[in-house]
């Protein structure tokens, strides 16, 4: 994974929002129009995306998937129109980050919102090959127990958060391997919540939600320590879609393509351009 530099893009659409934490060549017809009973859509004729029942910047600017702005809500239009699907066509609705992975019917084609993809996950739903890899990143409060960390072992006795079964989680188990029991919470908004309470030093987040935390600044008074070393499953991002569903391998190719003619860079760059440069390794 290439590292992100810092766009006045970024700056400027996280400024526009303080909610946070959490143009290429169309397809072929979509199947569901031209009268296939077995395209697999939820509803004739559309693409129903999901996302977070909060979703945040970068990856959606102020909370508005249809708008296509942020990462995370350009690729899906981009997906959708290498499928044959103009924007109007195009259905959003919103789902929790856990159930969207749990065993069972979905309403939605595809899901959005940083999914990792895993061999776990992918007993219960299906993954497109990746459109993003992210690093981890620890985020404290000045003048906290963190300030003044610059190593890992410096991080080992305090009291870290992350959402619970996230990438976040993982990297912070086997990258930190704390001496003190870490906090999981629910959500990420959590874990901000306990930070910014003093009930725990630190918490771990993917590095553009760690960076947009930190300059919006989401997280009063708060900065990124460093970047963690990976660690367990590569972080690795897939649109989720129902298990064995008849969409999934279309959609990858898709996915594909858009990274073959350079719109996922693109589009990283424009939305994530954040100076990861300027962030220290933690070792």
């Amino acid at each position: 994974m290439s590292r992100p530099v810092l766009r006045t893009t970024l700056a400027t659409a996280a400024a526009a929002a303080l909610l946070l934490l959490a143009g290429c060549a169309g397809g072929s017809e979509p199947a569901s129009s031209t009268g296939d009973a077995d395209a697999g859509y939820v509803t004739a004729g559309k693409l129903t995306f999901a996302t977070g029942e909060t979703a945040y910047e970068p990856y959606v600017l102020n909370d508005d998937p249809a708008s296509g702005e942020g990462f995370e809500a350009a690729v899906a239009y981009a997906v959708a129109e290498k499928l044959g699907f103009a924007k109007e066509d195009v259905v959003w609705v919103r789902t929790s980050f856990e159930s969207a992975i749990a065993p069972g019917p979905k309403n939605f084609d595809v899901n959005i919102q940083q999914y990792t993809i895993t061999d776990e996950r992918k007993q219960a739903v299906d993954f497109s090959t990746p459109y993003y890899e992210a690093s981890q990143s620890v985020v404290a409060v000045k003048g906290g127990k963190a300030d003044g960390v610059t190593g890992l072992a410096g991080l080992k006795g305090l009291v870290l958060g992350a959402m619970t079964g996230s990438t976040s989680a993982t990297t912070l188990e086997e990258a930190i391997a704390p001496t003190t029991p870490a906090q999981y919470y629910s959500s990420n908004e959590d874990a901000v919540a306990a930070l910014k309470a003093g009930q725990i030093d630190a918490i771990v987040l993917d590095t553009p939600t760690a960076y947009v935390a930190t300059v919006v600044p989401y997280i009063e008074n708060s900065f990124v320590v460093g970047q963690l070393p990976a660690a367990g499953v590569p972080d690795q991002w897939g649109l989720v879609l129902a298990k064995d569903s008849p969409l999934t391998a279309r959609v990858s190719e898709a996915v594909d393509a858009l990274r073959a003619d350079g719109t996922l860079a693109a589009l990283e760059q424009k939305w994530l351009g954040v100076l990861t440069d300027g962030i220290p390794q933690l070792k």
